[in-house]
């Protein structure tokens, strides 16, 4: 089931690009259809995982297992299953991809490519999350940088395929330095393979400190780009700037948990000691993150680019959760287990809310081609619900209780203050740079005078703003410029559809949490365990 789940996308993205002649409309119907079916397979997962036989997480319990030899000589297979690490992000995967396949229904610039291009993302994806061998795990990797380059330069706008070389060269040279890990823990251990249960049941390099610092560097040099988190986020902000909506969707929501979750499900418990040894540098690298993102991110006057910053910012925390549960391995078994399960619950969350936010910076870019915060304006009156729905996401985004990111960095300092009080007390900080960001974006966007930038020109928002004119609006007064129109449509049908039920999700989230902490709690127990060791 799970092999089927992992592929279907693939399968359907051959079909496309095998039918030149499919109407575009057609294509983005079976984009849809693929989609519908991937999230049904993977809610049928979720409603057989049993909790007792799926509670191993990386050495044992595993459910929907499969494991078939592939390269015999340096025993790698095609070893895949679900815990409740996993099972988690594959629901993530699911939904957003959904999501932005509603988002794309009106989409007629080479529909059938772009669809074919997303489900081929989507099976890349799948298989990161679902893959228990090393070599399997950096194949499928690789794969989503090929897919999500693709997606930037074909459908992206702006210096889009200066963008997206940036973001392939890159990660790219990430994943070197991660195969180059990967090649160091078969050469460690005794065993000699790239199972990612063998490993982490016998760990390798544990007797040579200098040499599993050596392979963690590596490892985390590849994840932390992917992630990314400071200094290696630079790629970040322009990748999703050029990016059409859809692709900055995924970026954020899918691709960035790929670094996260190899952390978790391949650092940690294939190198305890190191991890240990070491987590006081994750732990500042994620505070550094935390402040930088928020406070680049304050700076920001493009609406996308501020987005992106934030990402940085929540990635963050789930750095410092992470590492935290390396500092309390000698202390608090519980804390280590609720800043894991933290960690997992902000990946899910972020992905949710900043999904939705991705999208709804389309709905300007379709509008007025320009994510200028100084070209919008009093948003509120002619596009109530894009304005209800921005101000729920930013609501959410910045933490606010009844949403799911408040459980996740609850969790978060929670697990993290005993072992690293200093750190924890300093990241807060970052929420209310978050909070004060958001509300100023909130501010600009939403309120004041109504200022939409005119859509039939591209250029126009490069142009410097001329003098500001008084035009009537309907027996109101609106601002705007000349050469400027007046009057913007709200979200249509396919966009309402295609982000509300990511917003619902993450409020549903966020008041019954135990709905998601049941899945995760018991595999976070055994990884806290593991890198006790």
């Amino acid at each position: 089931m799970l092999t089927v789940a992992v592929f279907l996308p693939a399968v359907v993205a051959a079909a496309l690009v095998a039918m030149p002649r499919l109407t575009g409309p057609t294509a983005n119907r079976l984009w849809v259809g693929a989609s519908l079916a991937e999230l049904v397979l993977v809610g049928w997962m979720w409603w057989r995982f049993d909790q007792g036989s799926g509670a191993g997480g990386v050495t044992d319990g595993l459910a929907f297992e499969a494991d078939v030899r592939w390269i015999p000589t340096v025993d790698a297979g095609y070893h895949v299953g679900v815990d409740g690490l996993s099972l988690p992000l594959l629901a993530l995967t699911a939904v957003l991809f959904l999501a932005v396949g509603i988002w794309s229904l009106r989409q007629t610039d080479r529909p059938r490519l772009h669809a074919a291009a997303f489900l081929f993302l989507e099976t890349a994806c799948l298989g990161t999350f679902a893959a228990l061998d090393l070599i399997l795990f950096f194949v499928f990797f690789d794969l989503t940088i090929v897919a999500m380059y693709f997606v930037i330069a074909g459908w992206g706008h702006g210096n889009a395929r200066r963008s997206a070389l940036k973001f392939f060269l890159y990660t790219f040279v990430g994943s070197l330095a991660l195969l180059v890990g990967f090649i160091g823990l078969f050469l460690g251990g005794e065993t000699r393979t790239f199972d990612m249960v063998a490993l982490a049941q016998d760990p390798p390099l544990a007797d040579s400190p200098v040499a599993g610092g050596l392979v963690l560097l590596a490892i985390g040099i590849g994840l932390a780009i992917k992630t990314p988190v400071f200094p290696f986020h630079t790629w970040l902000p322009d990748a999703h700037t050029d990016a059409p909506a859809a692709g900055s969707a995924i970026l954020a929501g899918i691709l960035l948990k790929l670094g996260t979750y190899g952390f978790i499900r391949i650092a940690m418990p294939i190198l305890p000691e190191a991890w240990q040894r070491w987590a006081m540098v994750v732990v500042v690298v994620g505070v550094v993150s935390v402040l930088w993102g928020a406070l680049v991110a304050l700076a920001q006057t493009d609406v996308k680019r501020m987005i992106a910053y934030t990402s940085v910012n929540h990635m963050g925390y789930v750095l410092l959760g992470l590492g935290a549960a390396g500092l309390a391995a000698d202390a608090d078994p519980q804390a280590r287990s609720i800043a894991i399960t933290g960690a997992v619950y902000q990946m899910v969350a972020h992905g949710l809310l900043t999904g939705a936010l991705f999208l709804l910076t389309g709905v300007l870019w379709s509008r007025g081609r320009t994510y200028a915060l100084d070209r919008w304006g009093g948003l509120a009156r002619p596009a109530p619900v894009f304005a209800a729905l921005f101000a729920v996401s930013a609501f959410g985004a910045l933490g606010l209780p009844g949403f799911a990111s408040f459980i996740a960095e609850f969790q978060i300092f929670t697990g993290a203050l005993q072992a690293a009080p200093v750190a924890t007390v300093v990241a807060v900080l970052g929420i209310l740079i978050t909070a004060g960001l958001f509300l100023s974006a909130i501010q600009r966007l939403l309120a004041g005078p109504t200022v939409i930038p005119q859509d039939d020109d591209p250029t126009e928002s490069l142009q410097p703003a001329p003098a500001e004119q008084r035009v009537p609006d309907g027996g109101t007064t609106t601002l705007a410029r000349p050469g400027i129109a007046v009057g913007m449509p709200d979200l249509r049908r396919s966009e309402l559809v295609a982000i509300a039920p990511l917003l619902v999700l993450a409020v549903v989230l966020g008041l019954l949490p135990r709905l998601l902490l049941e899945v995760i709690e018991p595999a976070a127990v055994v990884v806290a365990g593991l890198v006790a060791r």
